[in-house]
């Protein structure tokens, strides 16, 4: 196999290993790479020699930074119908890794963002190392986090996720377990001889918490008090804005400037998605949501306009429009949320998120 290719499938004793393969661009996902992994698990799935699929990114930088986000840009000035593709066939991906009737064991080691959390913070064994930083960053650049993230973020302790949602927070291995988007906490050294067991024919689960070492303190754990103060049973993000800024500590006013700098109308869709997921029991029920906002985000001035400021000529001075929270009303945000002719056709097997 040679060591062009964007996605490197293949076997290792008792387990198959993929691996995503782009390291210049932080392994961002893109349509072919998509359906080369799709592909990949189709023939593992009846391999009866394969008790087990590993997950990886190549390089020591990055997992998976996200989706490819040069596409979106190009679809969201071009033609609609390409970033819908590779969201509806993203989506199944996330989908199906879930499902997957193998233990998928996703080694989420260094930057792990949008579409890298939607293909390894759903699997069934979840490991962050001491480089991994995990994000859903959507609202800087004008849309709502997807891959599901609104299902983990919502089930996340207290406020912890609305803060992550609204802020673009990043979180280190210690918060990513205590949020409930990882597992387990391997060192990066220790990850070879993981796979090495795991190729032998250990137990996944087992087998990983014996690498395993404790991340130490989870910051998000000791601000729980002035999270959850500033956001529980908050009506709109205008009402978070003012009790962060009635706190008035230095790590409030951070938030405030973070919520402030992203988009108004992506804010105010992602407080409502986030609290819808909430009772929602499956990846299936928030990807089908996350398909209906990211198709009218396609339509929406902000993606494209944020996309511009964020990556393309890094300004970091998007235009947005419109420009405050209180010029969106409350039927723009329902607007976002209604149903679409060609809604995400995913099946719904009845299983719980992960634990």
């Amino acid at each position: 196999m040679t060591e062009t290719r964007t996605v490197l499938a293949r076997r290792q004793g008792a387990i198959a290993r993929l691996t995503v393969n782009r390291p210049e661009a932080l392994n961002a996902l893109d349509l072919p790479m998509i359906r080369a992994m799709t592909t990949a698990l189709d023939e593992w799935e009846t391999d009866p020699a394969v008790t087990a699929v590993v997950l990886d990114g190549a390089g020591d930088r990055a997992f998976c930074a996200g989706g490819d986000i040069g596409v979106v840009h190009a679809s969201a000035v071009g033609d609609p119908a390409v970033a819908l593709t590779l969201w509806r066939e993203e989506y199944r991906l996330d989908a199906r890794l879930a499902r997957y009737p193998k233990p998928v064991v996703a080694l989420m080691d260094g930057i792990t963002m949008g579409g890298g959390i939607g293909i390894g913070a759903h699997a069934a064994v979840r490991v962050v190392t001491e480089r991994s930083v995990l994000a859903m960053p959507e609202v800087a650049i004008g849309l709502a986090p997807d891959v599901g993230g609104a299902l983990l973020l919502a089930h996340a302790p207290g406020e912890l996720g609305t803060h992550l949602a609204l802020t673009a927070g990043r979180v280190r291995p210690a918060d990513a377990v205590h949020c409930g988007l990882a597992d387990h906490h391997v060192p990066a050294d220790r990850l070879p001889a993981l796979v090495d067991d795991l190729a032998a024919g250990a137990p996944p689960e087992t087998t990983t918490k014996k690498y395993a070492e404790d991340p130490g303190p989870a910051p998000l754990a000791a601000a729980r008090c002035w999270i959850d103060h500033a956001y529980r049973d908050a009506a709109t993000v205008e009402d978070v804005l003012y009790r962060l800024d009635a706190i008035g500590e230095p790590v409030t006013r951070e938030a405030v400037a973070a919520i402030t700098a992203a988009a108004p109308t992506a804010l105010k869709v992602t407080l409502r998605a986030v609290r819808n997921a909430r009772a929602m029991t499956s990846i299936e029920a928030c990807l089908r949501q996350d398909f209906r906002l990211c198709g009218r985000f396609l339509a929406h001035p902000d993606l494209a306009e944020g996309i511009r400021a964020a990556i393309l000529d890094k300004d970091r001075a998007p235009r947005w429009r419109p420009g405050t929270l209180a010029e969106v009303d409350d039927a723009d945000v329902a607007a976002f949320f209604a149903p679409i002719p060609d809604e995400l056709d995913l099946p719904e097997p009845g299983h719980l998120l992960h634990p």
